[in-house]
């Protein structure tokens, strides 16, 4: 399948976000409370782009929580269509755009033009969110150690209370896709 017809097969972000289960309330969070700052021209710029955006996520992934409202926000002012791709069931183009050719990391953000061709790619997170995440990692015990598993739960309870809260971080990420779509 080419990127169009992968762009046809996926849903709308609503449909997306009406299905989930587990990140729902805090992506929601981050999308009513996340501003866009007022870059008329840039987005002026974007428009003219004509773009489609391709996400690869999972309603479990604490990255796909914080990253999506920030790239729906944009979405909206840029006139960037997005739909949506669950990762797991869509393992042929999941496996495309490993992190590091190996690991099927998520949010994956394909940005494609109006003939399909992929423009841009993004995701899974920023380099300062990168450097939180290994940095909590390296906190962790052995992994096999008696506590890992309940230190380990600790750090993802730990790291999305961050993502939900931490208005940096939201601010990051949208400098990223910033710098993204401006490259294209």
């Amino acid at each position: 399948m080419n990127l169009n017809d992968w762009y046809e097969k996926a849903m709308s972000p609503d449909t997306y976000i009406e299905s989930m289960d587990k990140h729902k309330e805090n992506l929601l969070h981050i999308y009513d409370n996340f501003k866009i700052p007022d870059e008329k021209e840039l987005f002026d710029e974007i428009k003219d782009k004509q773009l489609r955006v391709i996400v690869l996520t999972e309603d479990w992934c604490g990255d796909a929580m914080l990253n999506i409202p920030i790239l729906l926000r944009l979405a909206e002012v840029s006139n960037i269509n997005v739909r949506m791709l669950l990762r797991d069931q869509n393992l042929e183009l999941m496996d495309q755009y490993l992190t590091n050719g190996k690991s099927r990391s998520i949010p994956i953000f394909v940005f494609i033009d109006e003939n399909g061709n992929e423009v841009a790619k993004w995701g899974p997170r920023t380099k300062k969110i990168q450097q939180f995440v290994d940095g909590a990692n390296k906190k962790l015990p052995a992994k096999d150690t008696a506590d890992y598993k309940v230190k380990f739960n600790e750090m993802i309870l730990f790291m999305m209370k961050s993502y939900r809260s931490n208005t940096a971080f939201w601010d990051d990420v949208y400098m990223s896709l910033k710098q993204t779509l401006q490259d294209i």
